[in-house]
């Protein structure tokens, strides 16, 4: 997650199942995330125990699919509302209703038409498919079946994509303060190429067992990174500011988060990296041309922005799309205009609606690794990846790509350097050799939704669940019988006088003994 985090401690291996708080102590951000990722994986993995890979409860499954085509100036699909799980996380597709306003005196009519109950293909809250991209189009199922899926992924939300999130009181001098992460949820279609299914008409059965072969590969990344610090050549040269034998140069604790920009392979693939895990992002105004009107500055100069930084210029439906854009180079300031003027103009897509929140995320790297006194020329913006050798990133810490990987974008590795040890906190093996590595996320879940063969032709592939609830079993007779004389013998237990008084008892069994 892009957040302003010392570090990210919950490792499932552990078997942790609570954090405790300590008097006196002091609190930090990484004990309390770890508290909320227990119990968030003892939540979902009971959940996908108990219901499986997905589905939604009987009753109230969502995401129906109706797909709608023919006459329409552009096909799309009906996305129903209601619960479903994918991996055990939650996923809701019902659509808020709108509110009511306020009754205008002046007005003698009022919108009466009803808002519509179900989203559709194009409009999906994180969905933000552009009926002007043909990449963006649905299948022609007149031309062959397709199947439609649900992925799902979750994504950090700060104040600057979400202004709500910022507490106005304290005001606008001071930062924001915790972030959030959102669950995504994205209907999308799926060809039966891509599934390997050459039937024209494939069952239920053939096409829910190709995706789940296709969704084991999609969700699992085959790139691998492991990160060390090692004390440079020019470490001699600098000054008394560290430790003479640190491994680790840096003169503050920080996260530096590796993330792949451009996927694919070895060849193609781009990452970026950040000593502040990402979370450096100014909220942005205006564009005009190369220049960028900030909303904000950072609040001192290691939160800021400086000539040569590279800036991604991003907004939510881009963030939401995982699509990689060229990273742009600061080339001028205008500090009291909140002005910065950027290597070439942005995409014309992305940060011309502020509905969508635009904002620049600053990455640290200024270039590519030296490599006998050269640096290696960027691609994109970004760092070409280059797998079998260490890369230095800054003071001492480097990073290495395992061969043979594909790599897709938004995976990222995170690693704490710190002063104290003057090392990075990565595992090692008994003989201290830095441990190859799974990315930290994205993680990514998938599930089957339908398989559309036309307008009026959709086969529903989603799976549902009762409720274990039931109602309890009336008695039999015998059963009545024998809980009544047990209630019976219990009573005359605890009352042998059998609420008679204690003389008329007393008499009774005088008279008893004299007979």
């Amino acid at each position: 997650m892009h957040a302003d985090l010392s570090r990210l401690t919950f490792r499932p291996e552990r078997r942790y199942s609570a954090v405790v708080a300590q008097q006196g102590r002091v609190q930090l951000d990484a004990d309390i995330n770890e508290q909320t990722a227990i119990q968030l994986h003892q939540a979902r993995t009971l959940a996908a125990d108990l219901i499986g890979r997905h589905g939604g409860p009987r009753d109230a499954a969502g995401f129906k699919i109706d797909y709608v085509g023919g006459k329409h100036d552009i096909d799309t699909l009906h996305i129903h509302g209601g619960r479903y799980y994918v991996d055990g996380i939650l996923v809701d597709a019902t659509r808020p209703a709108p509110g009511v306003p306020v009754p205008d005196d002046d007005a003698d009519e009022q919108d009466t038409a009803a808002p519509p109950t179900h989203w559709t293909y194009w409009d999906q809250p994180d969905g933000f498919r552009d009926p002007e991209k043909p990449g963006d189009r649905l299948p022609s199922p007149a031309q062959t079946p397709f199947v439609v899926h649900l992925q799902v992924w979750e994504r950090t939300v700060s104040a600057a994509e979400d202004p709500a999130l910022r507490e106005v009181a304290l005001g606008a001098a001071m930062p924001d303060t915790a972030a959030r992460v959102k669950v995504v949820w994205q209907v999308l279609p799926l060809s039966l190429a891509a599934l390997d299914i050459e039937e024209t008409d494939p069952s239920k059965e053939v096409v829910r067992a190709a995706f789940d072969k296709w969704a084991q590969k999609q969700a699992s990344s085959t790139a691998r990174l492991a990160a060390r610090s090692e004390r440079p050549d020019h470490a001699d040269e600098d000054p008394c500011l560290v430790r003479p034998d640190a491994r680790y140069r840096g003169q503050e604790n920080q996260l530096y988060r590796v993330e792949v920009h451009a996927g694919g392979e070895a060849k193609d693939a781009t990452f970026k990296w950040s000593r502040e895990n990402g979370s450096v992002l100014f909220p942005v105004d205006e564009l005009d041309g190369t220049w960028v009107q900030l909303a904000s500055l950072g609040h001192d100069d290691k939160l800021n922005l400086d000539v040569g930084d590279h800036v991604e210029l991003t907004d939510t439906a881009y963030a939401s799309r995982l699509e990689p854009l060229p990273l742009l180079r600061v080339e001028e300031l205008d500090l009291p205009g909140r002005r910065v003027r950027l290597s070439a103009e942005p995409d014309p897509a992305v940060g011309r609606l502020p509905h969508l929140n635009p904002f620049l995320r600053r990455w640290d790297h200024h270039g590519g690794p030296r490599r006998k006194g050269r640096t290696t020329a960027l691609k994109g913006g970004a760092v070409p990846v280059s797998e079998g050798e260490w890369l230095p990133l800054e003071d001492g810490v480097e990073v290495y790509f395992a061969k043979g990987a594909t790599y897709r974008t938004g995976d990222h590795w995170i690693i704490p350097a710190r002063t104290a040890t003057g090392g990075v906190e990565w595992p090692t093996d008994a003989a201290r050799r830095p441990l190859l590595r799974g990315p930290s996320g994205i993680v990514r879940g998938f599930a089957p939704l339908a398989l559309v063969k036309g307008e009026g032709g959709t086969v529903d592939l989603r799976l549902a669940f009762n409720p274990l609830a039931s109602s309890i079993p009336a008695a039999d007779e015998a059963t009545l019988a024998a809980e009544e004389q047990a209630r019976r013998e219990e009573q005359r237990a605890e009352d042998p006088s059998g609420g008679r008084s204690q003389t008329t008892a007393e008499a009774e069994a005088a008279a008893e003994g004299d007979a």
